[in-house]
């Protein structure tokens, strides 16, 4: 039973959020994102993404629930009224309420045992379980449960708490990246996967045509079980930018039971970004392609740069949206990308963690960025920001700066 204050507080602050939804703002940042996805031209876009600075802006201390879900819950909220209120970016604030299946996926049958620095949010190292040939025999594929007694208790209570305020709906997410490389390199080490690739290539193939089958036969499971949500609208896509496209879902999609091709797909790997493009493309691109195949739109690349590999990331099917991270040359890319792809540039975060914060700085940074990639379809997407050196207010002069800079085009 819900205590009823704590549902008291979520309802209040589910009805702000509704509040805000409305704000006539709200659809005019929806038809810029569609039309960006789209590639056609417009002014960029900008999206704040705190990430592990969130703890620094809204502490545990603000929140007033006391069961553990409903403050979840609470803290999610609290996070979109934020953002609106604070950041000067184009993320879009609706009135959906989503929640996810109650599930468990398998690993690979092997699991790396991690050993941590003890510091909060701090480094670690892992003993990674693969050590000869052999054990590769002892891996399985991953396999997903559903709990459907307890999704229904969850779907439940986010009706009863939040009908009449906002629109509950179930949707389901269970990867981030289909990278394959940070699986292999969990499994296998870091520095090993690296010397395998010129010490034992045929090993390398076979452990990596594993984890690509692996996961093909993962993604059609959760297709055959109608596990897959679109992610077609305000959703979080690749790693950074919202999905929002009319070009998904793909023709012959019957309502209810959702296909990876209804869907946008994502592939990185950050592991290996000191690899030269060929070595990329014969140990990773190969077997990320046919799980990339499968999806309707694509986007490829997180904190890697990319900027010696773009021609070969073409190949890549159906791709629209490239990561152009803060170790990426800018000019290549813009060059590389023109306005056929969504150029997705990461600004360096260093700039919030920093000691001291330097506005002049950060004007210079982003409008340079912005000359540069005149003419390609632009996203400035703030993100890997772990802490902002306990001063909240850098994010809404970050992004205040940026927003300036924008209209001044």
């Amino acid at each position: 039973m819900v205590n009823p204050r704590d549902r008291e507080v979520v309802r209040r602050l589910a009805a702000q959020v509704a509040e805000v939804a409305a704000h006539p703002a709200q659809e005019d940042r929806r038809r810029r994102w569609y039309a960006h996805n789209a590639l056609q031209p417009g002014r960029p876009m900008i999206f704040c993404s705190p990430e592990g600075a969130w703890s620094e802006i809204l502490p545990a201390s603000v929140l007033e629930c006391q069961d553990a879900q409903m403050r979840s819950w609470e803290y999610g909220l609290r996070m979109r009224l934020y953002a609106w209120e604070h950041f000067a970016d184009d993320q879009v604030v609706d009135a959906v309420f989503s929640v996810g299946a109650v599930t468990r996926t398998t690993g690979w049958g092997l699991e790396p045992i991690d050993v941590h620095s003890g510091v909060s949010r701090g480094a670690y190292t892992w003993e990674a379980p693969v050590k000869t040939e052999a054990d590769l025999d002892r891996l399985s594929y991953p396999v997903t449960t559903v709990d459907r007694e307890a999704t229904q208790r969850l779907l439940d209570l986010a009706h009863d708490t939040f009908d009449g305020i906002l629109e509950v709906r179930q949707h389901n997410g269970f990867w981030w990246t289909l990278g394959l490389i940070g699986e292999w390199a969990r499994l296998r080490g870091l520095q090993q996967i690296m010397l395998d690739m010129i010490e034992r290539p045929a090993f390398t193939h076979k452990a990596m045509a594993f984890l690509m089958q692996g996961r093909l036969s993962w993604l059609q499971a959760l297709e055959d079980q109608g596990l897959l949500s679109l992610n077609n609208g305000n959703h979080y896509v690749g790693s950074g930018g919202f999905g929002f496209t009319t070009e998904l879902p793909a023709p012959g999609f019957a309502e209810g039971h959702v296909r990876t091709r209804d869907m946008w797909g994502f592939a990185e790997a950050q592991e290996i970004s000191g690899v030269s493009p060929a070595m990329h493309e014969e140990f990773v691109l190969r077997y990320q392609l046919p799980l990339l195949e499968r999806f309707g739109l694509n986007c490829y690349g997180c904190c890697e740069p990319l900027d010696r590999k773009f021609e070969m990331l073409k190949k890549v099917p159906r791709l629209r949206r490239v990561s152009v991270s803060p170790w990426c040359n800018r000019a290549e890319a813009a060059e590389q990308l023109g306005a056929g792809y969504i150029y997705s540039w990461k600004p360096n975060p260093a700039d919030i963690a920093a000691v001291t914060f330097q506005p002049d700085r950060v004007r210079a940074y982003i409008r340079e960025t912005l000359s540069i990639a005149r003419g390609c379809v632009l996203e400035i997407v703030l993100k890997d920001t772990h802490t902002c050196n306990n001063e909240p207010a850098r994010f809404d002069q970050w992004t205040r700066i940026a927003r300036e800079e924008v209209d001044r085009l």
